[in-house]
């Protein structure tokens, strides 16, 4: 059976949010990415390939390099997750305020 991956997968871990990060300014060559992190070149290969299979990293051949480019239109999966949860705590937080707000005027 294939496990597929998905973008929480993906950024559960925090060397391929780092990816992100550092692929949020420009493209990047596998070895510059690994030349950022204390960890073999193998391993951040790993961590592109997971981030390229979730769709969150696209590669583009220029020559004999490839580059690999951020993708932020699949973090909006993400953006909408979180965001339920945001409207369930500012609703929490509206009524811990109005209690608050009312017992102090007792």
């Amino acid at each position: 059976m294939e496990v597929r991956r998905d973008i929480f997968q993906a950024i559960a871990d925090p060397t391929r949010r780092a990816i992100l990060s550092l692929l949020a300014f420009q493209a990047m060559t596998p070895g510059a990415i690994a030349g950022n992190f204390d960890a073999t070149r193998q391993t951040i290969s790993k961590h592109i390939q997971i981030l390229t299979e979730c769709q969150l990293v696209w590669q583009e051949q220029k020559g004999r390099e490839i580059y690999y480019h951020f993708k932020p239109e699949k973090m909006k999966e993400v953006s909408d997750w979180v965001d339920q949860y945001r409207k369930f705590w500012d609703n929490k937080f509206d009524s811990l305020e109005s209690y608050l707000a009312k017992i102090q005027n007792k």
